[in-house]
């Protein structure tokens, strides 16, 4: 056979091939010469050579490939990558390079681990150790480090935090000699890392000189030093800068030992022993002085391929003394550090012979016979800012002398040329690299190793492996093989959604998961165990059948594929589907009915139009290219209905109604689909004889589609009682109205709505004498708001049934319901018997007559207002709805059509645009001639959670209006809907108030919380207002003290004298007009101060769920005009560290000199010595007794307080002051700590601040026994 017969593609079209063996692994990675390197150096992958000249860094780095099987197969370089778990790219940078210096990693190896004295989970050693046999093992591209973090005590959260690499290399060292000890590998860190220098200062003048011994892990070098604005421009020049001396004179002189003087000395660092493994650290990042902010040096610093460090090891100067001395001190003391970047917590023995050693005496000699060449062979590159960046590592391989770039899971070739694009800054064009090899992009940790073919090892080869490394290697291999099974499975299994209508769990879904090859049987068994249908439902009566859950569609059953696999039934192994699976079940008697591809799926609701009911729907299935009448007769076959008068109404999106008379039109012509939804009414009613649109069976149907029901929950004190309420229930009956009426009808009842009105306006004229007689008060401006002094207590109507001015409110509202009923022709079972009427309960003007409306304080709110909202209207004319479109113009897509140009909002106390009147502009009531769909009744145990004999439960038109709503629930609550609020619900139970009168409760659904609760209802021009207590000088400053209602027009002056009889009885408080006042409040800062004869929205701005302030005076108020200033001051004795009690100053002008003066007054502080400052923050502008002689801004240097640093421009203002010669106390360290723990005590208790403090960078922390401590105490 051919390649071409083997559909091999010609035409130099690339062909791939996958190569496994017999049980499907990857064949053994065969040798291949690479070009440019000789017999020794061969390079180990699978795949095409690289092309000549190809640049260094692979398509891995620049263009990755993340292909499933690219991360399951090992790279064509033949190393593994890490796994980036989200911000661990510096530690698998760390990882990779120990993991490439083979005197790490061998030494690693031979370290064997006990499990029976440390778990395997906190052992980091056996963690790193398992590890790196994997990234030599694995046929993985890239593994998982979740394991060695684990090892390190740190949780999730720790793969969100980017820490620096070199801090890492230290913390993890030192973690790993904690573990080590008293094993052969206790000093394998200081003996490839660690190395020494000398710290010394000689005398000028006699040669005496002190040192000291320190050892070092890494050595840093600065790229910028402090000040300058050079930078050095290579690793030598930095070297050559850290052990360059300095001369201490002038003020820095040196006290010699021997002169017994203060003398110029050369202070410095002399290198003594270079490490094995040479860690040089470029310290690229910084603080920047000027802005404030760190920075990341990003200048370029070249380093050399091979390091000499022979100029480092002995810097003498010529002219310096020759001869050197050596104090006490100088004997080794290698437990000291000279550089904030070196560890102090290595030692190692002088005569130890590893890396250059050299001392003091013989440095010349034997810097000739010692090698000092050190190769570069691992390079950390940091990519970003100083706020954050990614790192990855280029390392030279120790086995073929190739650089690769290890960047998380991506490993690469790369060249020298690359290496050398590390050096940061800018080189002219970058070509290819120009975007991967940013300015930012640039090296971070250089690591040198000893070029000494005695100490240089190789890597341990599998076959060389220890046994101990070698039974690992066998278990890794085994749970490898393990997880390779395991996906080997997942990649057959099929996971659906099942779906199951459980005869008693009803509806259930799970996710059914089963495996290509497992037949339908097999699946039906493991779908019925999944819904635990045992023992309720037998096996054989159960099926499974492609479903279609968002359109609740049965698409097809499987009969006759029984034995068919499941990867063939559901179009193979898919990481999701287009449809779901449902378990069906059936009654023994019963046989399951075949469900065809391309039929479609009909809900049946049969409608009765003598009892106004719909039935629960029956499942139906058609074809799309069957006609109406087809249609009808299978609706006739299961319905058993007759199809000779049946009428069709399809619903064809929620609530769009279509009715299907054309007989030999198509399913499909009149826009079935999947799943859809039908009406059937057949009856020899007349009702067949009108437009469809005006015929009953829409009306119903158009009730049925707007219908919600809510849970109503009453309040607890109403003044009607239960039984008044069952009563109430008995005469009314459901508040269905019918549709039809004759005219002269509708006009009885206008009549009957106007005669009503009359009386109740008549009968609120006489309460409202008896009620100015009885106050000995005439009518005055102040008259138009007094209902606002009505609000959440109202007394029950039964406690005052003797007065003159009661009413049977709710017995003549039920009668005037009656008589409209009887007018209308609609009234359903409605009975007018006096023995069914309420006890008598009183009503104010303010319920019954529209005095405000009528205002001229409310007169250009009412004339912009909405039109009246009515469904039934009493004229002739076309029939209104809430949102003012008339009958006319409904079509029967009366769902979308009703909406067109209507804005819905939510209920909240967010609304700042007050509230509508529940009267219209000719005083009628808008509820009146609201007549939607609304019944209620008593709510079961079954149906809430609330208490059953205060809540109702309510069906009504949800296009009924918030007034009508109102209206409705007045028999219910006891008293008018002048009289209580309405709270909606919602999820997390939070409460807000519906105050939109005119809106429709089209927002809300089926099953929504309502909570009434008494006090009287806003009207046009009215907002509630929570009134809190100003107390300056109190430990809470801010007290809540009633709710209350202002509205527009009313003065400052008209609020108060509401407000006071509130009060005082509400809440004990008898207080003087004239000795109290308003102002604004602002969160918790006082602000301005109203003045009697400002006027709400006028003067002062006002909105709903407004906040002010009530502050009670000494005496009469200070305050006469807008022009004057209100400050509040405060004196701080630094003397006795207290701050004395608010006083407030009144200020004519904006003058800094007259706050000074007001100031001198109170205090006899002369003005020379008198300084202020402004307080900071919110009232009451706590700080620290500590903090405040200091923090604060004082005298700032102004003339007058609206400008910078003070902006002092409304009332309520906080400044401190004190004497400018009196010194703060002095404190003992006891006392002062003491006083630190009341402050702090005192200032979380108001709420305040201690001290400033950002937020800082969580510290890299190794946790040796497994994890951090928790500490309870905190949160």
């Amino acid at each position: 056979m051919s390649l071409l017969d083997s559909g091999f593609e010609p035409g130099g079209k690339k062909n791939f091939l996958q190569l496994t063996d017999k049980d499907g692994e990857q064949p053994q990675i065969a040798s291949v010469k690479s070009s440019g390197l000789d017999d020794s150096s061969q390079e180990r992958f699978i795949g095409p050579l690289p092309r000549d000249g190809a640049a260094g860094c692979s398509g891995d780095y620049s263009s990755p490939s993340y292909s499933y099987s690219s991360i399951l197969s090992k790279s064509e370089t033949g190393y593994v990558g890490l796994v980036n778990q989200a911000m661990t790219c510096y530690l698998n940078s760390l990882l990779q390079t120990l993991f490439m210096t083979p005197e790490f990693r061998n030494a690693l190896y031979n370290w064997e681990f006990e499990e029976s004295e440390e778990d395997p989970v906190t052992s980091i050693p056996f963690q790193l150790q398992r590890l790196f046999v994997l990234l030599q093992t694995s046929k993985k591209r890239a593994i998982e480090t979740t394991d060695v973090t684990r090892s390190f005590g740190w949780d999730s959260s720790e793969a969100w935090q980017q820490h620096d690499v070199q801090e890492l290399c230290r913390v993890m060292f030192d973690a790993l000699e904690q573990k080590w000890k008293q094993t052969e590998q206790a000093d394998l860190i200081n003996q490839l890392y660690q190395g020494k220098l000398k710290d010394y200062v000689r005398c000028l003048e006699c040669g005496y000189e002190s040192w000291r011994i320190d050892t070092y892990l890494d050595i840093p070098l600065v790229i910028r030093p402090f000040g300058a604005s050079q930078v050095y421009g290579s690793v030598e020049e930095a070297l050559q800068a850290f052990i360059q001396p300095e001369t201490l004179d002038g003020p820095n002189q040196y006290f010699c030992e021997r002169c017994k003087k203060k003398c110029d000395a050369r202070k410095g660092l002399r290198f003594l022993h270079f490490p094995y493994l040479l860690t040089l650290q470029l310290k690229r990042f910084d603080f920047d002085y000027t802005t404030m902010h760190r920075i990341k040096l990003n200048d370029r610093m070249t380093f050399p391929e091979e390091l000499d460090m022979s100029p480092f090891i002995d810097v003498e100067d010529e002219k310096s003394p020759q001869t050197e001395s050596c104090t006490d001190s100088g004997a080794e003391n290698e437990g000291s550090c000279h550089s904030d970047q070196m560890s102090n917590d290595f030692s190692t023995d002088d005569c130890v012979d590893e890396g250059i050693c050299l001392d003091s005496t013989g440095s010349t000699n034997i810097s000739k016979h010692k090698n000092t060449r050190t190769p570069l062979f691992s390079v950390m590159v940091h990519s970003g800012s100083a706020a954050g960046g990614h790192y990855y590592a280029c390392i030279k391989s120790f086995s073929d002398g190739q650089w690769y770039s290890f960047n998380d899971q991506h490993v690469s070739k790369i060249t020298q040329d690359d290496i050398r694009k590390t050096y940061g800054g800018s080189s002219g064009s970058r070509g290819y690299y120009s975007g991967a090899f940013a300015s930012s992009t640039n090296a971070y940790m250089l690591i040198y190793r000893l070029k000494d073919p005695s100490r240089n090892a190789k890597y341990l080869s599998v076959d060389d492996f220890p046994e101990h490394i070698k039974s690992l290697v066998q278990k890794e291999k085994e749970s490898e093989e393990q997880e390779k099974r395991q996906r080997e499975i997942e990649r057959n299994t099929c996971k659906i959604k099942l779906f199951c209508m459980h005869p008693v769990k009803m509806m259930m879904e799970s996710k059914l998961e089963v495996h290509k090859d497992k037949t339908l049987r097999e699946a039906t068994d493991m779908a019925y165990k999944l819904m635990e249908l045992e023992g309720v439902v037998s096996l054989d009566c159960c099926r499974l059948v492609k479903y279609d859950e968002f359109h609740e569609y049965l698409e097809r059953s499987y009969e006759g594929e029984e034995d068919t696999p499941m990867g063939l039934l559901l179009g193979g192994v898919k990481s999701s589907y287009m449809f779901d699976l449902l378990l069906e079940t059936r009654r023994p008697e019963q046989v399951f009915q075949p469900y065809k591809p391309g039929e479609v799926m009909v809900k049946v609701h049969v409608v009765d139009l003598k009892s106004e009911t719909i039935a629960s729907p029956i499942s139906v299935r058609a074809y799309l290219n069957q006609s109406i009448t087809e249609f009808k007769q299978l609706i006739a076959q299961a319905t058993g209905l007759s199809a000779e008068n049946m009428r069709v109404v399809l619903e064809r999106c929620y609530n769009d109604l279509r009715l299907l008379y054309v007989p030999n039109k198509t399913l499909k012509a009149e826009g079935f689909f999947r799943s859809n939804k039908v009406f059937v009414e057949s009856s020899e009613s007349m009702d067949h004889q009108v437009a469809f649109t005006d015929s009953l069976l829409w009306k119903l149907l158009d009730r049925h589609g707007n219908t919600i029901r809510l849970l109503v929950l009453l309040p607890e004190q109403s003044p009607g009682t239960l039984a008044n309420r069952t009563l109430c229930q008995k005469v009314g009956g459901d508040s269905d109205v019918t549709f039809e009426g004759s005219k002269g009808n509708r006009k009885s009842v206008e009549a009957i709505l106007e005669e009503s009105t009359e009386k109740l306006k008549n009968l609120s004229l006489q309460q409202l004498q008896q009620q100015q007689q009885q106050q000995g008060s005439s009518t005055s401006d102040s008259q138009k708001s007094s209902d606002a002094s009505d609000f959440e207590h109202i007394e029950s109507p039964n406690q005052d049934a003797d007065s003159n001015s009661s009413l049977c409110v709710a017995a003549d509202n039920r009668e005037l319901e009656n008589r409209i009923r009887a007018a209308a022709g609609g009234s359903s079972g409605a009975s007018s018997d006096p023995e069914n009427h309420f006890a008598c309960e009183e009503r104010s003007d303010s319920e019954v007559n529209n005095d405000r409306s009528t205002s001229s304080v409310d007169s250009d709110i009412l004339s912009s207002s909405h039109s009246s909202d009515t469904l039934c209207n009493a004229d002739s004319g076309p029939i209104q709805l809430a949102n003012g479109l008339d009958s006319h113009s409904i079509t029967s897509s009366r769902r979308s059509k009703a909406h067109e140009g209507k804005k819905e909002t939510w209920d909240t106390a967010e609304e700042d645009s007050g509230t509508d009147s529940e009267y219209d502009d000719n005083g009628k009531s808008k509820a009146e001639a609201q007549y939607l769909y609304f019944r209620a009744e008593p709510c079961s145990q079954d149906d809430s959670t609330w208490n059953a004999q205060k809540c109702l439960v309510v069906h009504v038109d949800k296009r009924i209006t918030l007034a009508a709503f109102k209206q409705n629930l007045e028999p219910y609550v006891g008293v008018t809907s002048t009289q209580f609020k309405v709270f909606r619900v919602y999820a997390n139970n939070q409460e807000f108030e519906s105050v939109r009168l005119n809106e429709t409760l089209s927002s809300f659904s089926d099953d929504n919380k309502i909570t009434i609760r008494l006090g009287r209802a806003l009207k046009k021009g009215e907002y509630r207002v929570k009134v809190y207590q100003l107390l300056v000088n109190e430990t809470e400053p801010c007290k809540f003290l009633v709710d209350t209602v202002f509205a527009k027009g009313m003065t400052v002056r008209q609020s108060k004298e509401e407000l006071l009889p509130q009060l005082k009885e509400q809440c004990k408080l008898d207080l003087s007009i004239d000795r109290v006042r308003l102002r604004k409040k602002t969160w918790k800062n006082p602000g301005t101060v109203f003045l009697d004869y400002h006027v709400y929205e006028e003067d002062i701005s006002i909105s709903s769920n407004w906040e002010v302030f009530l502050e009670v005076l000494n005496g009469n108020t200070k305050m006469k005009s807008m022009s004057q200033l209100a400050v509040l001051t405060r004196r701080w004795s630094p003397a006795t560290m207290k701050l004395g009690p608010f006083q407030e100053v009144i200020l004519e002008s904006s003058s800094v000199e007259e706050l000074k003066e007001k100031l001198g007054e109170i205090s006899d502080i002369p003005l020379e010595n008198l300084e202020f400052a402004k307080g900071r923050g919110t009232f009451p502008c706590d700080i620290s007794v500590l903090e405040i002689h200091q923090d604060l801004d004082w005298n700032p240097k102004v003339s007058t307080l609206n400008v910078w640093p003070l902006y002092i421009c409304d009332d309520g203002a906080v400044v401190f002051y004190r004497h400018s010669t009196e010194e703060p106390m002095e404190l003992s360290e006891d006392e002062r700590n003491e006083l630190m723990k009341k402050e702090s005590s005192r200032l979380l208790k108001t709420g305040h601040r201690v001290s400033y403090s950002p937020r800082k960078e969580k510290a890299l922390k190794i946790y040796l026994d497994g994890g951090p401590a928790k500490d309870l105490g905190q949160d």
